[in-house]
Order: structure tokens, then C-alpha cells, then sequence
């Protein structure tokens, strides 16, 4: 079930604990891809607050929101970069994305299948894919005062699992999202703190959400033809290498 779109706004660019969410997440997407010069940046779900570094640098920015959970104009004050779809299928060309953000999309999905299949026909070969999902071990995944306590939360070795078998390959995986998710300021003026405190100590398992890098699969493709399988093969020019002389024919008036 997706959530609504406007209590995502609400959250990530009303509240302290959702200022603070966005910033940490957003420094680990950038840690990740610091140069998309000449490159199309897509996010699908709710990934808009991830994407304003690559504005300005990118080729192309777009944020897709499903049906579902609803769209808002994005990002504010400027040209709209953000399209209402469905949720497997989006309106771009197959292989037109160099890289993707994943945000509140795929565990909030009813059809994660397709929608990875979706993400799949959209990339580019050797293009990536960047999937933020709640941690199963995190603190985060069980409230559900924030958007990360909604849908289902996953380990590292499932989700891994799950893009290997829709053509994926896992590149790197970290976490964010260390402080407890609270509204209190003391937590609030801590939570820098504890994100670089936590990042030192574990990659994934203290983290409110995990942050996996994929690419794209491209198997070479099958040759085509007939295979011959001769079995006694023709020995027509035998001896061609050692003639023998023959009787010479007569002349002919």
C-alpha cells in the first residue's frame, strides 16, 4: 500500500525528524554517484528529495510518482520535473535511464515482480540502480511515525536475492538513518553524530534503512543459424594433393 503523497511532503520537508531523514539518506545517493553529467536521473515512488543535487548537472531529472500515492508538482519554483504513472508502467523509452532512485516504491509495492522488471527495461546497459528500503533489523521499520514503517521491510541478503533474480547484479550496500526516530530536538541535534558513528561501526545492520547499489545484466546474445552435423563427409577431392597420371586421350582431328 502506498502512502499519500501529501503526507510524504508533510514529513520530509515539514518536520525536523524528515529534514534530517532526507539529508542523510541524500549524502549516501551522492557518496554514490558524485558526477551524472550528460546522464538521465530518474526517481520513482517518493525519491524527489534525493534528487535536487543532480539538477543543474544531469541531462535529464524526473521524478515519477504511481498513481497510488499521488504526485505534486516538484521541485518547488521551478519547471515541473515530476509525472504521475502507473506503477509498472512508466512512460519512458526502454533503455532510456542511465541511473534510478528507489524510494518508498518497492516495499510499499503490490507487484514488486513487475515493478523490478519495470526498472529493468528502463536502464541502459551497464546502467544503475539505487534501492532505499526500510532495514528489517533497524529501529526504523518498526514505528509508524515515520514512512519507513510502512510496507515491508527487508534484511540485506533478501533484497540482494531478490534483484539477482530479476537480472540485477549487487554493487555496494550502505545504511543511514542511525539516530532513533524521534522528534525530540536532543535526538535532532545529535543525529549528524550518530550517522557518523554508525557508518564506522556497521555497513547495514544498525542503519533505519539500507541503501543498495545495482546494475543492469546484459547477457550476450544466443547466435542464431543451424548447427551441420556431418557425419560422413563427402571425400571428393581425396588425392587432389597426390594425383596419380592417367592414360593420355587421344587427339581429336
Amino acid at each position: 500500500m502506498h502512502l499519500d503523497v501529501q503526507d510524504l511532503k508533510k514529513f520530509y520537508y515539514r518536520t525536523g525528524l524528515g529534514r534530517v531523514a532526507q539529508r542523510a539518506v541524500r549524502d549516501q545517493v551522492r557518496a554514490l554517484w558524485s558526477d551524472t553529467k550528460g546522464q538521465t536521473v530518474v526517481g520513482y515512488g517518493f525519491a524527489a528529495p534525493l534528487l535536487r543535487p543532480f539538477i543543474g548537472e544531469a541531462r535529464r531529472v524526473m521524478a515519477l510518482m504511481p498513481g497510488p500515492q499521488g504526485v505534486m508538482h516538484w521541485p518547488a519554483g521551478q519547471d515541473n520535473m515530476s509525472v504521475l504513472c502507473e506503477e509498472t508502467q512508466w512512460p519512458l523509452q526502454t533503455g532510456q535511464v542511465d541511473r534510478l532512485v528507489i524510494l518508498h516504491g518497492l516495499e510499499t509495492s503490490g507487484n514488486p515482480a513487475d515493478l523490478l522488471d519495470e526498472c529493468y527495461r528502463v536502464l541502459g546497459p551497464g546502467g544503475r540502480v539505487i534501492f532505499v528500503v526500510p532495514n528489517r533489523a533497524g529501529l526504523w521499520s518498526s514505528r509508524d511515525a515515520t514512512p519507513f514503517g510502512f510496507g515491508r521491510p527487508y534484511s540485506l541478503s533478501q533484497l540482494e536475492s531478490q534483484l539477482k533474480r530479476h537480472s540485477f547484479t549487487p554493487e555496494s550496500h550502505r545504511a543511514a538513518l542511525f539516530a532513533p526516530p524521534s522528534q525530540r530536538k536532543v535526538w535532532l541535534k545529535w543525529a549528524n553524530s550518530f550517522e557518523n558513528v554508525g557508518r564506522r561501526l556497521s555497513s547495514y545492520y544498525a542503519g533505519g534503512v539500507l541503501i543498495v547499489e545495482a546494475s543492469k545484466q546484459v547477457y550476450a546474445p544466443k547466435k542464431k543459424g543451424m548447427a551441420v552435423d556431418m557425419r560422413a563427409p563427402l571425400r571428393i577431392l581425396e588425392g587432389a594433393a597426390n594425383p596419380v597420371a592417367g592414360r593420355r586421350l587421344p587427339e581429336q582431328d
